[in-house]
C-alpha cells in the first residue's frame, strides 16, 4: 500500500507543477502580445503625424503667391496678344518662330495659374487693367501702354520685327523681375517652380531677341 501511495502522490505534484508552468507561459504570451500591439499602434500614429504635418506644408500659399498668379496671368495675356500680331505682320522667320513659341509656352501657364487661384479660393483678377500700365513704369514691370500696342499693331515687315523684339525684351524682363520677387516671398512650391521656369526660359528668349536686333 505504501508503494501505491507514493506512486499516486508523485504524478499529482508533477501535474500541479506542469499546470503552473502552462499558466505562467500563457500570461507571458499575453503580455508579449499586448506589447507588440502597442508598438504597432505607436508606429502607425507616428507615421500619421508625420504625414499630417507634411501635407499642409506641401500646399501652403501666401499673399505673394496670389499676387504673382493674378499679375502674371495679365502679363502673359499681353504677351500672347503681342505674339498673335506677328501673324501677317512679321517678316523675319526667327521672329515668327519665337512668337509661336511664346504662345505655346505661356497659354498653358495661364491655365495653370488660373487653376491655382480657383483651388485657393481667390479671384482670378486683382482689379488691374491694361490701361495705366505704361511700358517701363506701370503697375507691373514691362507692360505695354496702349500707345505701344497701337504702334506695334500698325507696324509691318522689318519695322514690326524691330518693335516686337524691343517691346518683348522689356516685357520679358518685367516677367523675370516678377518671378524673382515670387521666389523671394512666395510660399507655394509649385508657384515658385513656375517662377523659376519663367526666369530660365524668358532669359534665354531675351538673349535670342537681342541677337535678332543686332542683325536687323
Amino acid at each position: 500500500m505504501t508503494v501505491y501511495k507514493r506512486s499516486f502522490r508523485m504524478p499529482l505534484h508533477r501535474g500541479v507543477a506542469v499546470m503552473g508552468a502552462v499558466a505562467a507561459g500563457t500570461l507571458l504570451l499575453a503580455a508579449c502580445g499586448s506589447d507588440t500591439s502597442g508598438a504597432g499602434h505607436e508606429g502607425h500614429n507616428s507615421a500619421a503625424t508625420q504625414e499630417s504635418t507634411k501635407s499642409p506644408a506641401a500646399g501652403a500659399f501666401n499673399d505673394a503667391d496670389v499676387t504673382f498668379a493674378q499679375s502674371m496671368i495679365v502679363h502673359h495675356q499681353q504677351a500672347l496678344e503681342m505674339s498673335k500680331l506677328a501673324d501677317g505682320r512679321a517678316s523675319d522667320q526667327e521672329i515668327k518662330t519665337l512668337a509661336g513659341q511664346i504662345e505655346k509656352a505661356q497659354d498653358p501657364e495661364i491655365k495653370t495659374m488660373q487653376s491655382w487661384l480657383k483651388s485657393w479660393g481667390k479671384p482670378e483678377s486683382s482689379g488691374m487693367e491694361h490701361g495705366g500700365m505704361s511700358h517701363g513704369g506701370g503697375s507691373m514691370p514691362g507692360m505695354m501702354s496702349e500707345k505701344d500696342l497701337s504702334a506695334l499693331t500698325a507696324a509691318k515687315g522689318a519695322d514690326f520685327d524691330r518693335k516686337f523684339a524691343e517691346l518683348m525684351i522689356a516685357h520679358h524682363n518685367g516677367a523675370i523681375e516678377m518671378a524673382k520677387d515670387e521666389q523671394k516671398k512666395g510660399g507655394d512650391a509649385a508657384a515658385k517652380k513656375l517662377a523659376d521656369d519663367v526666369i530660365k526660359n524668358q532669359s534665354t528668349e531675351v538673349k535670342q531677341m537681342q541677337g535678332i536686333l543686332r542683325r536687323l
